[in-house]
């Protein structure tokens, strides 16, 4: 038993001394999203719907690059399970360099298509000036994003997450208070709310930058573009890339039916989806942990350690899944009232919350399986199964309207989405194809 519990117990503390802090650093985003929330559901109804709409276009736009991170993680700790330092912190700024590459054209489309954007999510004309107000001003924040994005994958890889825990806390504190400055002191209102996140993310960025150029210098790495290296990072993320498109299908979609049922509907969902974002990004930070330490893993050739922090951490996420549902649904008289005054918005949410909580153990173990897969570079198998994913829950989403199936039937297709996504993962982990050892995944 003794020499059972030997290996646990250092897979326990590989998980968690990547995970805790990668936590804090995860919710950043969602804490952005719950804050604004907050903030901005005491101006009304209507800005609180803009602002679901505007929010959901946003993540959707931005998370298509989220591949930034994940790509860049596993490659860089292929490399550092390899022993060679310097070749990851390379492998690291050519993910930089594509970030910078990628940001301008998109930060350009958000800006033009955000009247387009709200229209084709169904705002409805009182809720649509505000998303469009708040599209456009975030669009100007995309390049800050991308860069955040590929700088903290270069740090996980490097097995370093408490950097990313110090400045994401540090910029969620900025962003409340820009928030509740420009929105409430300065009477900006929605605006407001978009340029304190604005502000925020790119000081974020600006400080990520200067840590990982001060850890090239360091390890002798060269800070000039290489295309070879760049062209690299991209092939890496192209099948992400169409995995997260494929998933934020799902999420755009399942906003645009919440609008298409009604204000009530979309601002309660709103809501909903950013503390569905809020405990997926926390148990996402198992994910985490598990691409940085199984990429490490294979780059060491070590199959076996691979498997065995596998087991552990599906382990860890589905408890932790387990008690996050149990508080979403007995803490509901605390947070509920802090997002909206509205009586019919908060009837509508107290219902979903539940539907919610019934996602989070098998969230669980979707998102360990899913930063596994990404960490030992399964990245092809990983967009087949999402497209396969969104092929299943596209029709069921689209009848809920025509059904009269309400908001609480669109939450019973996402749930139906979170088990088809559990099915496709389990399978693939079972095989052993994923694990392919070496410092580059052939």
């Amino acid at each position: 038993m003794s020499r059972m519990s030997a290996p646990i117990r250092r897979h326990d503390r590989e998980i968690l001394a990547l995970a805790l802090p990668a936590f804090g650093s995860l919710v950043a985003e969602p804490l952005f999203l719950l804050g604004d929330s907050a903030i901005v559901g005491h101006l009304g109804t209507a800005q609180l719907a803009g602002l679901g709409i505007a929010s959901a276009a946003l993540s959707a736009l931005t998370g298509l690059f989220v591949f930034l991170a994940y790509a860049t993680t596993g490659a860089v700790a292929r490399r550092i399970g390899a022993g060679d330092r310097r070749a990851a912190v390379q492998q690291g700024l050519d993910g930089l360099w594509l970030a910078l590459l990628l940001a301008v054209p998109v930060a350009l489309a958000g800006f033009l298509l955000a009247p387009a954007v709200a229209t084709l999510l169904g705002a409805s004309p009182t809720a649509a000036p505000y998303a469009v107000t708040y599209l456009r001003i975030s669009a100007l924040g995309i390049p800050a994003m991308l860069l955040v994005l590929a700088a903290t994958g270069v740090l996980r890889g490097l097995q370093d997450t408490r950097t990313p825990l110090l400045v994401a806390g540090c910029a969620f504190s900025a962003n409340l208070v820009l928030n509740v400055a420009l929105v409430y002191g300065a009477g900006l209102g929605v605006a407001g709310s978009a340029w304190g996140t604005v502000l925020a993310q790119t000081a974020m960025a600006a400080v990520y930058v200067l840590v990982v150029v001060r850890g090239a210098r360091r390890h002798g790495a060269s800070l000039r573009p290489d295309r070879a290296g760049i062209r690299a990072c991209a092939r890496v993320g192209g099948p992400l890339l169409v995995r997260t498109a494929s998933l934020r299908a799902i999420l755009v979609l399942a906003t645009a039916v919440a609008a298409h049922l009604g204000d009530l509907q979309v601002a309660a969902h709103q809501i909903a989806m950013a503390l569905w974002s809020f405990l997926a990004y926390a148990l996402d930070a198992i994910a985490i942990a598990g691409q940085a330490i199984i990429a490490r893993y294979l780059g060491a050739a070590d199959a076996p350690g691979a498997r065995a922090a596998t087991r552990r951490m599906v382990q860890w996420g589905v408890g932790a899944g387990v008690l996050l549902g149990l508080l979403v649904v007995l803490a509901r008289p605390l947070y509920l009232p802090l997002f909206s005054t509205d009586p019919g918005v908060r009837t509508q949410l107290a219902h979903v919350v539940v539907l919610l909580a019934l996602t989070e153990p098998v969230a669980g173990l979707v998102f360990v399986l899913d930063g596994v897969l990404m960490g030992a570079g399964d990245g092809p198998y990983l967009a087949r199964a999402m497209l396969a994913t969104l092929a299943v829950f596209a029709p069921l989403a689209l009848a809920v309207p025509a059904l009269g199936l309400g908001l609480a039937g669109l939450w019973w297709a996402l749930i139906l989405f979170m088990l088809v996504r559990a099915v496709f993962l389990v399978g693939r982990t079972r095989t052993g194809h994923w694990l392919v050892t070496g410092a580059v995944r052939a």
